[in-house]
């Protein structure tokens, strides 16, 4: 997606900062400015050697730590993001706003008992701070306190739920509609947007004013992409689609159908494709007595899978390998209502577990990665990639020719999947089974598209992501032309 920064006024403010810097290189303002400017060309190296040298003059500066934190932290250093957010609030306590991004953070990577110390230390210095009050509305949820949860995020979005992001670029703006749920379950949407070509106003749908004029918008962008968590924002969605003539990325009505226990049921029968048996029960008898004789006799065999709904990343879902063990798995879960999957064994000849991810990019397929683990939970980040040349070479394979490596039956059935999904942005997770079927773990819109770090040892999968990358700016783009030159959107999906 970053096809360089455009020429425009910000070089030029830029190269006068320069100047205006070398007369008085003392000058924090002006340091900090140039920092920032720097740090909206997305020019990461440059900006961090700005913010590094002006923490270097004051090391307590707090516009500086907060923003050399996010920096490190959109490009995937949480180590060190941490360390800097951290500095910030040490230094300034009573800054709100440090709490929150230092909570937000140790949220992300899951301590969160200390996540939530610090958000309601924010919200002791301010109670009406609203993103201390959305990220702990996300922290209860998490923890299983739907009640409280929603306490706080009724805070945070009941008269905030439409905001409009900064525009750095200098000719007009692609403008978008970019629709959100207030619990979470959105497709980030940070790495493709890019802010030098597109304005984004942000609508919470389930916190919309339905009387509200819809702000100006050349299309519509559905981020909500989780069916199972976001049933009302999805809905909400559908009703504000509903009043524009304006082309919409990922209908809502289509997106609603991808939930898991959904797509386990009308995927199944696709020529070619293999889905989990999956059904949803009570967590009280999951984790009574009766239950290894509730799920057997559902037609469910040990060792089977345990999944909270609305998590992801491999969060509360658990492998359960004998029925003895069942009801304290259960108990270890969050939600009142959980899944029961069937295990799909996709171990290859070698032991190894097998993880392909395609990207679905305005009705084509496109290969992201082939994940290899010891485990069965198979997640990129957590496979057995970095330290196994072998793995990253069968990666490569995958990336430079799915069809060779997927099998002709697996591609028609990949496709067919794409078809019936309907969707214009989203995903399919999947293994090929020893007779050449596609056997889905997941396909819907929740898929992430996270930047590569710079390390020269994934420079082989830089070209699959600049491909997709460039693959959803080209459908941001036919969208917008569209618009612009007067075609009306295509009917919502069956």
């Amino acid at each position: 997606m970053n096809d360089g920064p455009p020429p425009n006024a910000k070089a030029s403010r830029i190269h006068e900062r320069d100047r205006a810097i070398e007369p008085d290189p003392d000058s924090i303002a002006a340091q900090f400015e140039h920092a920032g400017l720097l740090r909206e060309r997305g020019l990461f190296e440059e900006a961090k050697r700005r913010y590094l040298e002006l923490l270097r003059r004051e090391p307590t500066h707090f516009g500086a730590l907060n923003d050399f934190g996010t920096l490190l932290l959109r490009a995937g250093y949480k180590t060190a993001a941490r360390t800097v957010f951290a500095k910030a609030v040490a230094h300034h306590p009573n800054n709100p706003t440090g709490h929150v991004n230092l909570a937000n953070l140790l949220f992300l990577v899951g301590e969160l008992g200390e996540a939530r110390r610090h958000f309601e230390t924010a919200l002791k210095i301010d109670p009406e701070h609203i993103h201390a009050h959305r990220g702990m509305g996300n922290l209860l949820a998490e923890l299983g306190d739907a009640a409280g949860a929603r306490r706080h995020r009724d805070k945070g979005f009941k008269d905030h739920f439409l905001t409009t992001l900064p525009y750095r670029g200098d000719n007009p703006p692609v403008k978008i509609l970019l629709l959100v749920s207030a619990l979470g379950g959105n497709i980030p949407t940070g790495p493709i947007l890019d802010d030098r070509y597109f304005q984004n106003t942000t609508l919470v749908t389930e916190y919309a004013d339905p009387d509200l004029s819809l702000p100006a918008h050349d299309f519509v962008f559905n981020s909500i992409g989780d069916a199972d968590l976001c049933r009302d924002g999805l809905a909400a969605a559908r009703a504000i689609v509903a009043r524009t003539d304006r082309p919409v990325i990922n209908h809502p009505a289509a997106v609603l159908k991808t939930g898991r226990l959904a797509n386990a049921e009308r995927l199944n029968g696709i020529a070619g494709v293999r889905t989990p048996r999956m059904t949803a029960l009570p967590r009280d008898l999951l984790a009574g007595r009766g239950a290894a004789a509730a799920v057997e006799s559902r037609g469910f065999a040990f060792p089977l899978l345990l999944r909270a709904p609305g998590f992801h990343t491999g969060r509360h879902f658990i492998h359960v390998e004998h029925p003895q063990d069942l009801a304290a798995a259960a108990r270890a879960l969050p939600r009142e209502t959980l899944w029961v999957i069937e295990f799909m064994d996709a171990r290859g000849a070698d032991g190894m577990f097998r993880k392909c991810r395609a990207m679905i990019i305005d009705g084509k397929l496109y290969p992201l990665h082939l994940a290899i683990s010891r485990h069965w939970k198979v997640h990129y980040f957590r496979a057995d990639m970095a330290d196994s040349a072998e793995h990253r070479a069968q990666d490569a394979a995958f990336l430079d020719d799915m069809a060779s490596v997927v099998g002709a039956h697996g591609m028609a059935a990949l496709e067919r999947i794409c078809t019936t999904l309907a969707l214009d942005y989203g995903g399919i997770d999947f293994a090929v089974g020893r007779e050449g079927d596609i056997l889905l773990f997941e396909a819907n819109a929740t898929m992430v598209l996270i930047p590569l770090s710079p390390d020269p040892k994934w420079d082989y999968r830089r070209p699959a992501f600049e491909r997709v990358f460039a693959a959803v700016r080209a459908m941001l783009m036919d969208r917008a032309a569209a618009s612009r030159s007067g075609m009306r959107r295509a009917p919502s999906p069956p």
